[in-house]
């Protein structure tokens, strides 16, 4: 017998309706993943295909580049390395972007064929305007670049295109990020912002993930909030700052990707590889399936709340017409009898017949007093 059904008969609730407690439907969080090849090819077309197929391989959704020209990226003369200069000998930006930004307009386009050709997204973050030109036929989504996320005119300009836009946020303060989610609510582009530390390699210390959340407390809700990431793997190629990014709700997550962490370079030593991404890929796998729909599951529970639940039972022999007190009662874990969460309805009762000590209550023993 039902709850509603033996409180109506008892006469104590008019209503039927059970009360229930709203509850959010929550889906299971599925990341896409961006495998940051950016310059990891060193200027090689076979070798970023080759990355590429890794990437895919592993899992990745997105494999991601870099387009720029040193000439219209960064000064000559004041622009000074920022990264680990013993992994990445080179001292001035300049430098190093002019080695490594040496592909042509026929590469991108090689490249992006060949994502297409391996099934993964192509992707290139624009450092100007004339690469972003160049890309918007090729991308169906943007990247903004951390130390990019408080350049206007570049940020106007791909918003232009109408498309989707992931901005990095490294190296900017609260205020800044607010000033450009700003500047993007007047357009109607979907907009990520992902939390980054702009910091080669990221201690794990200072990852910071918790501004995951600010990020989604503090900005409009129809932004998504995701994570990109340069703290390396660990010995055993553990990524525990996308781990926590991925139970933090992060709906991008975007890393560094190689064919060889310990070759020397600016993005290979704090990079994942092909068994790092793997290896997560499946964790992602398993992980989502252990958030669930976050709704109880009483179907796999049936078992348990069947038999460990406590129903009402009697403390001593009582006789017909009298009158149920709390006293008379004791709860035990039973599959026969009242459930305890009638005990109020319970107690006031009459009745009708007499019962035995350690017996179960029965609606059909009590009358309406």
């Amino acid at each position: 017998m039902s709850r509603d059904t033996a409180i109506n008969r008892l006469g104590r609730v008019t209503n039927s309706r059970e009360d229930t407690i709203p509850t959010e439907n929550v889906e299971s969080l599925r990341p896409r993943i961006i495998a940051e090849i950016g310059v990891n090819h060193e200027g090689s077309l076979d070798r970023a295909k080759k990355l590429i197929e890794l990437a895919s391989s592993a899992g990745a959704n997105v494999c991601k580049f870099q387009t720029y020209s040193a000439d219209s990226l960064a000064a000559k003369e004041a622009s000074p390395a920022y990264w680990d200069t013993s992994k990445e000998p080179t001292r001035s930006q300049y430098d190093l972007f002019s080695k490594l930004g040496t592909f042509k307009d026929s590469d991108y386009i090689s490249i992006a064929t060949h994502c297409a050709n391996v099934g993964v997204e192509f992707m290139s973050t624009p450092f100007d305007d004339e690469a972003a030109e160049f890309l918007n036929p090729y991308v169906s989504e943007f990247k903004i670049a951390s130390a990019d996320v408080t350049n206007i005119p570049l940020i106007e300009k791909v918003l232009s295109f109408g498309k989707p836009v992931i901005f990095s946020t490294g190296a900017a303060s609260l205020e800044e990020i607010d000033e450009t989610a700003r500047l993007v609510a007047h357009h109607s582009n979907s907009v990520t912002f992902m939390h980054c530390v702009l910091n080669y390699p990221t201690k794990l210390a200072d990852a910071n993930m918790s501004c995951i959340r600010t990020l989604r407390s503090r900005l409009d809700r129809r932004f998504r909030i995701g994570y990109s990431d340069h703290v390396a793997p660990d010995q055993t190629g553990r990524m525990e700052s996308l781990e926590a990014a991925y139970f933090l709700g992060a709906t991008v997550i975007e890393k560094h990707f190689t064919d060889d962490k310990s070759a020397r370079g600016n993005d290979h030593y704090h990079a994942m590889d092909f068994d790092d991404l793997k290896r997560f890929v499946i964790w992602i796998e398993r992980a989502s399936e252990m958030m669930g729909t976050g709704e109880p599951n009483l179907e796999i529970q049936k078992v348990a709340r069947e038999n460990a639940r406590r129903r009402i039972f009697y403390r001593s022999d009582l006789p017909a017409g009298h009158v149920l007190r709390q006293q008379d009662l004791i709860p035990l874990r039973a599959n026969i009898g009242i459930e305890v969460s009638m005990w109020k309805e319970t107690v006031g009762t009459r009745l009708k017949s007499e019962v035995l000590n350690g017996s179960p209550a029965l609606w059909d023993q009590l009358s309406k007093n």
